[in-house]
C-alpha cells in the first residue's frame, strides 16, 4: 500500500463525522421549518402530527402546510446547491452559478410571456413554460460558449451573463408595460416555496433525478478537470463530452429548481464554496456535501423570512439575494487578490 492509499481513510476519517454533522444540523433545520411561523407550535405537537397522531389546528399547520413547504424546500435547496457544484467544475470558474448561465432569467422571461399572453394565474401553471424557458436560455448560452467546435468555460459564462442581462430587461419591459402581468408575476419572480405543495413538485421529479444522477456520475471526471484541460486529456478522458453532460445535467437541475420555486440567487454559489472550506474539492464529497448545505441554507432563509416580520413573510429569494450579495462581492476580492 502506497503512502497515498494510506492516507485516503485517514483523511476520510474525520470528514465522514463533519457530514453527519451537516445531517444533524439539517435536521434540526426541518423541526424548525415545521414549528416557526405566524403560529408557532410546539415540537411535541409537530412530532404527533407528523406520527399520524395530532389532532386540531396545529396538525393541520404541521401536515398540510409546512410538511410540503418544507419538503420543496429540501429538494430545491439540493438540487440548486448540486447545479452550483457542477457548473463551478465544469467552468473552473469559483464565482459560476446555474444563473450565469442564464437559467434564472430565460425562467422568468417564458413565464412572464406566458402570463401576458394567456393569462395564467398559478404557479402549477407555470411549470412547462418555466422550464422551457430556462432550457432555451441554458442552450443559447451554450451555443455561445462554443468555439471552433468545444465548449469555451470562458466564454460560456460570459455568454450566459449578457443574456441573462437581455432577459431581465426584457422580462421588466413586458412588467412595466402591463400591471394584471406583474400582479401576477411578482410573487413567482420573488423566489419562494410558500404555497408550493407536491402537486407543483412531483411532476418535476423525474428531470432532478435524471439530473442528480449525471452530476454525481460526473463526479471523478470533474476532479479531472480541476487539473485543466491538458491534464484530462492526458489522462484519457474526453473534455468536450464530460463539460456538455455536465451542462445538462445543471439544465435539468437548476431548471427544475426555478419551474418549481422560481428565481433563488445565490445557494447555487454559496453552497459549493461553504462545502469546499470544510471538506476541501474533491467532488467525491464535494457532491454529496452540497445536497446538504444547499437545503440548510434555503431552508434557514425561509426560516428567517418567517420570523423577521411577523405575521408576514418575507419571500426566501430576496432573503437569500439580500445575503449572498455581500458573499458575492467578498470571493470576488479574494478572486482577485491571488
Amino acid at each position: 500500500m502506497t503512502s497515498v492509499d494510506a492516507a485516503r481513510p485517514a483523511a476520510l476519517s474525520w470528514r465522514i463525522p463533519v457530514l453527519g454533522i451537516g445531517l444533524a444540523a439539517l435536521l434540526l433545520c426541518v423541526v424548525l421549518s415545521l414549528a416557526l411561523g405566524a403560529r408557532s407550535v410546539p415540537v411535541p405537537a409537530v412530532v404527533e402530527a407528523l406520527l399520524g397522531q395530532g389532532q386540531g389546528r396545529d396538525a393541520m399547520v404541521v401536515t398540510g402546510m409546512r410538511w410540503p413547504r418544507t419538503v420543496v424546500g429540501l429538494v430545491v435547496g439540493a438540487v440548486l446547491g448540486l447545479a452550483g457544484a457542477v457548473v463551478q467544475g465544469v467552468t473552473r470558474n469559483p464565482l459560476a452559478a446555474p444563473t450565469t448561465l442564464g437559467i434564472n432569467a430565460g425562467a422568468g422571461f417564458a413565464v412572464v410571456i406566458a402570463i401576458f399572453t394567456l393569462g395564467l394565474t398559478q404557479p402549477v401553471q407555470y411549470l412547462g413554460f418555466a422550464f422551457a424557458g430556462a432550457a432555451a436560455a441554458a442552450a443559447f448560452a451554450l451555443a455561445l460558449g462554443r468555439r471552433s467546435g468545444d465548449l469555451d468555460p470562458v466564454r460560456l459564462v460570459l455568454g450566459g451573463t449578457v443574456l441573462q442581462l437581455v432577459l431581465i430587461s426584457w422580462t421588466s419591459s413586458i412588467l412595466l408595460f402591463s400591471e394584471r402581468t406583474l400582479d401576477e408575476a411578482r410573487f413567482w419572480l420573488a423566489g419562494s416555496i410558500s404555497e408550493r405543495g407536491f402537486d407543483i413538485l412531483v411532476p418535476m421529479l423525474p428531470t432532478i433525478v435524471v439530473g442528480t444522477l449525471l452530476a454525481l456520475m460526473l463526479a471523478p471526471a470533474l476532479n479531472a478537470l480541476a487539473l485543466g484541460d491538458e491534464a484530462a486529456t492526458a489522462l484519457g478522458l474526453p473534455v468536450a463530452r464530460i463539460r456538455f453532460v455536465g451542462m445538462v445535467a445543471v439544465v435539468l437541475l437548476a431548471g427544475s429548481a426555478v419551474a418549481v420555486a422560481g428565481p433563488i440567487f445565490f445557494i447555487g454559489l454559496a453552497a459549493p464554496h461553504l462545502v469546499r472550506l470544510v471538506l476541501g474539492g474533491d467532488h467525491r464529497l464535494l457532491l454529496p456535501g452540497v445536497l446538504i448545505a444547499g437545503p440548510l441554507l434555503l431552508l434557514g432563509a425561509d426560516i428567517l423570512g418567517r420570523l423577521i416580520a411577523p405575521p408576514s413573510e418575507v419571500e426566501v429569494g430576496i432573503i437569500t439575494s439580500f445575503l449572498g450579495a455581500p458573499l458575492l462581492v467578498i470571493l470576488a476580492r479574494r478572486r482577485a487578490t491571488r
